[in-house]
């Protein structure tokens, strides 16, 4: 499988080239991985705030072809779900930081993802048997933050935007990612803060209702990412544990995602908000 989340950086330039080669090192990222998976895993935690997840159903084949071997997608009727979810980081670092952790940085993250069939292969490969995504893209508009995700973790291949915007208030969301020259894909969404909690009849087909849908598309127990430099698969599990009540729906006016050239749309994009969740990373291993 190609590698499709190789690093650019959004600024062209002599660092901006050290960086690249930095990120991209596989010779680092062995090394890591040797000293690293003999040690115990950093617990890492997060107050998120104003998760915005827009959903679109799109092409099985077309979403099944970006996958590697062995990963098989949720889908009914050729149809799958493909999710942008993009919120602020709540003084995320170690938990074990405590109080200390408040002095932590926030940044913007966005997550792009498919959803994985709960089969039994996973489990006996060593993926414990729950609702698991599979990361596309990650981006993030701190280079502390992208950098280090890539130089000490394989399940966040992250890019750095050159710009990114998230406003959430009591009338609107905006969430936007400007890519400059680098990797990151560009991304823009314009959506009011209301409207009925209601499917339309693309979505009903999957999905009973609307809670439904918001349940099956929020809440995870793990996420795994191919890890090109050796043909496996990074499994991370997560603590994401979303107050269903809380969730508000949104209504989108305008919702631009590059991955659509690639995932043909087969319905109108589908958002809703989180106001806010505690979020954990619990372990992260190679399958």
């Amino acid at each position: 499988m190609r590698d499709t989340n190789e690093y650019r950086h959004p600024y062209p330039g002599r660092a901006g080239r050290l960086i690249e080669r930095l990120a991209n090192s596989t010779r680092f990222a062995n090394w890591r991985h040797a000293v690293m998976s003999r040690l115990p895993f950093v617990t890492l935690a997060s107050d998120v705030v104003d998760v915005v997840y827009v959903s679109w159903l799109v092409d099985a084949s077309a979403a099944q072809a970006l996958l590697p071997p062995g990963v098989t997608l949720w889908q009914r009727d050729g149809k799958t779900p493909f999710t942008v979810l993009t919120y602020r980081h709540g003084h995320f670092g170690p938990r074990l930081a405590g109080p200390l952790r408040r002095l932590m940085p926030s940044p913007l993250q966005s997550n792009w993802r498919l959803y994985l069939e709960q089969a039994r292969e996973r489990s006996q490969a060593g993926a414990p048997p729950v609702a698991t995504v599979f990361f596309l893209k990650n981006i993030m508009d701190s280079l502390t933050h992208a950098l280090g995700t890539r130089l000490f973790s394989d399940i966040l291949p992250t890019h750095l935007a050159a710009g990114m915007t998230h406003a959430v208030d009591a009338n609107e969301a905006r969430c936007a990612i400007v890519p400059g020259a680098g990797s990151a894909p560009p991304f823009d969404l314009h959506a009011n803060v209301a409207g009925a909690k209601a499917l339309d009849d693309d979505w009903r087909a999957l999905f009973g209702s609307w809670d439904e849908a918001v349940a099956y598309l929020a809440c995870q127990d793990a996420a795994v990412a191919h890890v090109p430099r050796n043909g496996r698969l990074a499994l991370g599990e997560i603590s994401l544990p979303v107050d269903l009540s809380q969730v508000v729906a949104l209504t989108p006016l305008k919702a631009h995602c590059a991955l659509l050239a690639q995932l043909p749309a087969a319905s109108a994009p589908f958002a809703f908000l989180v106001p806010s969740v505690p979020f954990l990373a619990l372990s992260e291993r190679l399958l």
